[in-house]
């Protein structure tokens, strides 16, 4: 069974055609994608293997829909009531479902929510301390995101690490902290292949410094700009989304490349961005750690985190006392799966290719399977 993998960020548009074997066998990125246009995904398929089925990476389905789904008109209003929670992606996301659906009348679409990997969080790390009232009126509780790519981050990072490694919980990496890193960012505590932590909440806004959103900020703060700083709730929720995050600090497209070319020219305020950037990413790295009780492996993913080095490099210095420590040689050269640790260091830091396209379709064929 061919799987056609429908990826609509906020920023890019990513299609894959997997095939029964987990293969990736024909991909394109549109980079940045406008988020209108679905010329893009016909013009994929008709030169593209057949497609069986197609699966669709949704970031929110509300606090209920967290398994695969088979996507009826009742599944696509459910995802659409979902937008006020995540109004970058949805509107995206919905679009490439009904493209796709037009394309193909007669073919399943699948709905994988990014929220499915973090069921498995204990009440602890999922609990917002709200009023009971409000938690009783409104299914207020973290949820996280990213699911499909920190799967995959637990499914082959210990292989990259290599199997003759000894990790400080013992012979098998159980404590993973997986960095998907791209124009959303977000990591997730990885306890023996289950999430029990991560930085995003409710909505995709928590968290990681990322291109546009501003990540985790004091709700005083929002508060204020609303009672004292007379902007509407629209503007702020608009700023916070769009013209935060890199964006807000260095200006431009946020691009985390452009930001560290600025950066190595001399620009302050690149400078600034990208040291924000790393302070947050080394802090949250830390507190997944303390969510494991220790870390075995240390993983980047996604865009920024696959490609940019400069990245990994500075969220790696300063953890010395977690044990990450990488080699600056394999580190700079590294693009695609392939350990990146020094020889000394006591937990492994690996750079693992996006594999999100790959769990999409997996997940797909196992909603399908259950159908039947």
């Amino acid at each position: 069974m061919n799987v056609l993998v429908v990826n609509a960020g906020g920023v890019t548009l990513e299609l894959s055609v997997v095939d029964a074997g987990g293969t990736c066998v024909a991909e394109r990125e549109i980079d940045p994608w406008d988020g209108h246009d679905t010329d893009a995904i016909s013009e994929f398929v008709a030169g593209a293997p057949a497609i069986d089925a197609i699966g669709h990476r949704v970031v929110h389905g509300g606090t209920d829909l967290t398994a695969p789904t088979l996507i009826d008109a009742h599944v696509e209003d459910r995802i659409e009531a979902a937008s006020t929670l995540a109004p970058l992606h949805q509107d995206r996301i919905l679009l490439g479902i009904r493209a796709t659906r037009r394309l193909f009348p007669d073919r399943p679409n699948v709905a994988c929510f990014d929220t499915a990997f973090h069921t498995t969080m204990p009440a602890a790390a999922s609990t917002y301390a709200l009023p009971a009232a409000w938690r009783d009126r409104w299914p207020l509780h973290r949820l996280g995101f990213h699911g499909s790519s920190h799967a995959h981050v637990a499914a082959v990072a210990g292989t990259i690490a290599g199997a003759d490694r000894t990790y400080p919980s013992g012979p098998v990496a159980r404590r993973i902290v997986s960095c998907h890193l791209g124009s959303g960012a977000s990591l997730c505590a990885i306890l023996d292949g289950r999430s029990v932590d991560t930085t995003m909440g409710l909505t995709p806004l928590e968290g990681l410094v990322m291109v546009s959103r501003a990540g985790s900020v004091d709700p005083g703060l929002v508060l204020w700009l609303i009672r004292r700083g007379g902007l509407d709730p629209a503007d702020v929720e608009h700023g916070l989304y769009h013209e935060s995050g890199l964006v807000g600090l260095a200006g431009g497209s946020g691009d985390m490349r452009d930001v560290v070319q600025r950066r190595d020219a001399g620009d302050a305020d690149a400078r600034l961005a990208f040291d924000v950037y790393i302070h947050r990413l080394r802090r949250e790295i830390a507190a997944m750690t303390a969510a494991l009780g220790g870390i075995d492996i240390l993983a980047f993913t996604g865009g920024v985190g696959q490609h940019l080095g400069a990245v990994r490099a500075a969220a790696a210095d300063g953890l010395g006392h977690l044990g990450i420590e990488v080699d600056t040689v394999r580190n700079a050269a590294a693009a695609a799966d392939a350990d990146v640790s020094a020889e000394q260091a006591r937990a492994a830091t690996v750079v693992v290719t996006t594999g999100e396209a790959i769990e999409i379709a997996a997940a797909t064929r196992r909603a399908l399977d259950a159908s039947l």
